[in-house]
């Protein structure tokens, strides 16, 4: 959201104010920072172990509170996670129009991911502008009847993506070359994020065994694992992976750490959505950890692998690109289907064209 934030606020006839729920404190701080965004009302929502039950509740109770202070023409939430359905919900309570950014990807199945697949559709009925990031968003939104105020724009992940990289490149990375020092300039790295519900205790093990089995066959390559700090995560991935020869188990990186190795990797494996995003955009091809996937556009385009959480087939998989440089080639073309990294321009447009259709109704609203 941080570049749509910065085109807004520079944009006359718009206030911003944004509202952080820091649900993962350690993450959005060094967000915050490295984007140099001003955070308005800080939820502070963060806690050990909490249910979703937990977080829905202490999310409504706040963010009631929020809106009754910020009295918004506005909300704008952005993607599928807890805090933008709760973000959504709370904003047709209070008669508030909506716009949804990201909005439109499905993977056609209740729990997978979860709890993100049904956040996301859910966030579709209550909202009133719709920004799909592509032509198959689009096309998800209209088969379940939402077709009005419906706009093709890209994703601002890859703004930010694209905005990090000139913030590093303006800044200078010799940081961060110190940083991870450790890594050697003779071997390929492979950088690998797994942490999805639905990838906890068996799955996850199989991933670790295959990254396992990976290293040892390839004497030239060598892992990178930010473990996402969730004790179901570290305590399965650092009893598999904790003693392994070139596995570099790391604590969660921040924003700008996390961009510039996935500049710097040759090979991505990841469970994560937004990154099989940013993967193209950098021209690194991505194995997607998962069975299913809402972002079957990077596997149209050639740019991404769907393989799973099964050892033998994750191991195949990485095999045949670490194997076959030509095979690789293919797959690191960028041919990036989610945007160019206009996207948040893009969404602004439209907002100052076209925010008066999402107040037609205000007496409706008030």
């Amino acid at each position: 959201m941080a570049p749509l934030i910065h085109e807004l606020g520079q944009t006359p006839g718009f206030v911003v104010r944004v509202c952080s729920t820091a649900q993962h404190r350690e993450m959005t701080d060094q967000v915050v920072q490295f984007f140099r965004l001003t955070v308005d009302y800080d939820l502070d929502l963060m806690r050990p172990r909490q249910s979703l039950y937990q977080l829905t509740a202490r999310l409504f109770a706040s963010l009631e509170t929020v809106i009754l202070d910020a009295k918004p023409d506005l909300i704008v939430v952005q993607g599928d996670t807890t805090t933008a359905f709760v973000a959504a919900m709370a904003g047709f309570y209070a008669r508030v129009p909506v716009a949804h950014v990201e909005a439109g990807l499905r993977s056609g199945q209740k729990y997978a991911p979860f709890p993100e697949e049904i956040n996301r559709t859910l966030i579709a009925r209550v909202a009133d502008f719709h920004f799909a990031p592509t032509p198959r968003a689009k096309a998800n939104l209209a088969a379940e009847g939402i077709r009005e105020r419906v706009w093709v724009v890209g994703n601002t992940g890859i703004d930010a993506l694209f905005l990090a990289l000139r913030l590093l490149q303006q800044e200078g990375a010799t940081h961060l070359e110190e940083r991870f020092s450790f890594l050697s300039p003779h071997r390929r790295m492979l950088l690998v994020t797994a942490h999805r519900r639905e990838n906890w205790g068996a799955p996850l093990r199989e991933i670790c065994l295959a990254l396992r089995d990976l290293v040892t066959a390839f004497p030239d390559i060598e892992i990178v694992f930010p473990v996402h700090p969730n004790p179901r995560v570290r305590e399965v991935v650092t009893s598999v992976l904790g003693s392994v020869p070139r596995v570099h188990l790391l604590p969660p990186l921040n924003y700008p750490e996390f961009v510039w190795l996935m500049a710097r990797a040759y090979l991505i494996l990841t469970d994560s959505g937004g990154i099989q995003e940013e993967a193209p955009a950098l021209g690194k091809p991505v194995l997607v950890l998962r069975e299913v996937t809402e972002r079957v556009e990077g596997i149209e385009a050639g740019v991404a692998v769907l393989v799973g959480a099964q050892r033998e087939r994750i191991v195949a998989a990485a095999a045949r690109l670490l194997n076959n440089s030509q095979i690789y080639q293919q797959m690191a073309q960028r041919r990036n289907p989610y945007g160019q990294g206009d996207s948040a321009t893009k969404i602004k447009d439209i907002l100052v064209n076209e925010f008066k259709l999402a107040t037609f109704q205000q007496d409706e609203y008030n």
